[in-house]
Parts: C-alpha cells; sequence; structure tokens
C-alpha cells in the first residue's frame, strides 16, 4: 500500500495553467502504474489520464488530449499533471491513483487513493 497527497490545486481563470504534484510514500514509487481522475459537482469520476511505470507511456482522455500532460520522478517519488488551456469544464476535484504493475484505465484498477485537491476554472 502506498499513501498519497497530491497539491498544486487552486482557482484560476479560463484558459490558464496549473500543475498538480502527487507524491506518494509507503511503496516502491517505480513499481506502480499511476493515474489521475477527476470528480466535479454531481457527477461520477472520471479518468483524466495515467502513466506507466517507468513513465514512457501515457495515456489520455479525449477531453484533454493536447492540453494536460503527465509525467513522473520516480527519484521524487511524484506524479505530476500539467494542466494547460483550461476550461470551466476542468473544474473538478483531482485525484492520483496507484497501482502495482502496469498503468490503467479503469478506476476500479486502483487500489490507492490521494486524498483530492480542488481546482475550480472561471469563465
Amino acid at each position: 500500500q502506498v499513501q498519497l497527497v497530491e497539491s498544486g490545486g487552486g482557482l484560476v481563470q479560463a484558459g490558464g495553467s496549473l500543475r498538480l504534484s502527487c507524491t506518494a510514500s509507503g511503496g516502491t514509487f517505480s513499481s506502480y502504474g499511476m493515474g489521475w481522475f477527476r470528480q466535479a459537482p454531481g457527477k461520477e469520476r472520471e479518468f483524466v489520464t495515467s502513466i506507466s511505470r517507468s513513465g514512457s507511456i501515457t495515456y489520455y482522455a479525449d477531453s484533454v488530449k493536447g492540453r494536460f500532460t503527465i509525467s513522473r520522478d520516480n527519484n521524487k517519488n511524484t506524479v505530476y499533471l500539467q494542466m494547460n488551456s483550461l476550461k470551466p469544464e476542468d473544474t473538478a476535484v483531482y485525484y492520483c491513483a496507484a497501482r502495482q504493475g502496469p498503468y490503467a484505465i479503469s478506476s476500479y484498477l486502483y487500489n490507492d487513493w490521494g486524498q483530492g485537491t480542488q481546482v475550480t476554472v472561471s469563465s
């Protein structure tokens, strides 16, 4: 089991940028596929992006492709989510998640979750 702590959320105007960080402890970070998910009020949690254990493979939801970038630093036990060209519809609580093994898209395949960080994009 790994503990995850997200940071970097906040309020930003449409078109702006934010970078989220998620730092892991209690496990061998490089053995975990990592993902970012988000949940807007009244909506189900949805997949945003994921990254392989080495960082060489990434996958994005169509809604964020070309605007968001996931990366990781295994030396710092941290995964990042760079969010550019933000839109009001990106407003949500963003969660990072970890699973031992390959990266995945389904939230059901992730075992460990952070507490979430709020991102609010104003129009």
